[in-house]
């Protein structure tokens, strides 16, 4: 690996999921009506950040009131570890579907994917996806807890009236620097910087950190900062990872890639979810500097193969610092929850 990459990374020693799909929780859904097995099919695709030494994941599970990948409900739980390895979730969802102002663009899909950084102050960030099962939109809520959240709605509900509030986006990573073991989202010239998108990454700025301004072209579209590359890993698509990092070599981002079925990397499973990294100019985060020729985490577990993504993902969404070493967070195939540790010091 370049010597500006994180890594290499290796799963713990057994190689087991953190965290797995459980029956025995119940929620009462308030749309529904009901108690709903709200973590009974899949568990995946985790936030993560340090709160008071313990490691605290902000995962997205799915109940059993649907079947085939999006047409579940899916709300967003909380597991806390003093290790990083081993894991207590609390037995309700913390940010789901209800009657509220965002009960439009998050039923019945719901909440999805979400990615968390730290403010100056303490508060927390998190990016998600709000799936009506129509269109997929990046949103925002806050908190101070972790347990207690304010939605806010789509990060482009309102800019240039509007006009990117249904267009399908997902994937909020945040520029960060890292204080401690603390991910605090940071500025570039005065503005925050948001890496965003499924298919090809795109950027956008933000005064507050709710209020989301598209970055474009001279053509009035989004801006692109990376696209997939024909015979690699991520020949069909490139998806940001957990927030993004700045680093003495420049801005960091782990970030996920998509085998293609037409030009594929031929070493790899066609559809076959792996992970790589880019490095941005801290100066300008509109300018790629340079990209991993390979991946560096793929699916090769069983339960990485055999979920309910049978080509198998490492999507990574949640990286920390924790007791001195990395600990990177990722969704296996959909259905679980995996880890993989590195024990590097990167200079930041």
């Amino acid at each position: 690996m370049p010597d500006w990459c994180l890594g290499p990374f290796e799963r713990v020693a057994d190689g087991k999921p953190v965290l797995s799909p459980r029956r025995e929780t119940t929620f009462e859904c308030p749309l529904r009506g009901e108690s709903v097995r709200w973590e009974s099919d899949h568990v995946f695709n985790p936030a993560a950040v340090v709160r008071d030494g313990r490691v605290c994941l902000l995962y997205r599970a799915e109940d059993d009131s649907g079947s085939g990948i999006g047409k579940h409900t899916s709300r967003i739980g909380l597991a806390e570890s003093a290790d990083g390895i081993c894991f207590s979730s609390r037995p309700h969802p913390v940010l789901f579907p209800a009657e509220d102002a965002q009960r439009a663009t998050e039923w019945p899909g719901g909440c999805e994917d979400p990615r968390i950084v730290e403010t100056e102050d303490g508060a927390y960030v998190l990016t998600y996806t709000q799936w009506d099962r129509k269109v997929a939109r990046l949103a925002m809520a806050t908190s101070r807890d972790l347990v207690r959240w304010q939605k806010h709605g789509p990060v482009f509900g309102k800019e240039l009236g509007g006009r990117f509030r249904d267009r399908w986006s997902k994937s909020g990573s945040i520029l960060t620097r890292l204080v401690g073991d603390r991910f605090i989202a940071t500025r570039i010239d005065g503005v925050y910087w948001m890496f965003w998108g499924e298919g090809t990454m795109y950027l956008a700025t933000s005064n507050d950190l709710r209020s989301w301004r598209v970055v474009l072209d001279d053509a009035g579209e989004p801006l692109p900062i990376a696209k997939p590359r024909p015979g690699k890993f991520d020949s069909h698509l490139v998806e940001p990872g957990p927030p993004a990092m700045l680093t003495d070599r420049g801005i960091l981002l782990l970030y996920n890639g998509k085998n293609s079925k037409t030009v594929p990397d031929p070493t790899l499973p066609t559809g076959i979810y792996t992970a790589g990294q880019c490095l941005f100019d801290a100066r300008d985060p509109r300018r790629l500097i340079a990209r991993t020729d390979t991946w560096f985490l793929r699916p090769d577990r069983s339960h990485e193969v055999t979920g309910q993504y049978v080509a198998g993902t490492t999507f990574i969404e949640g990286l920390v610092r924790h007791s001195g070493r990395w600990l990177l967070y990722y969704g296996a195939a959909d259905s679980y929850v995996g880890v993989a540790v590195c024990d590097r010091i990167l200079a930041i």
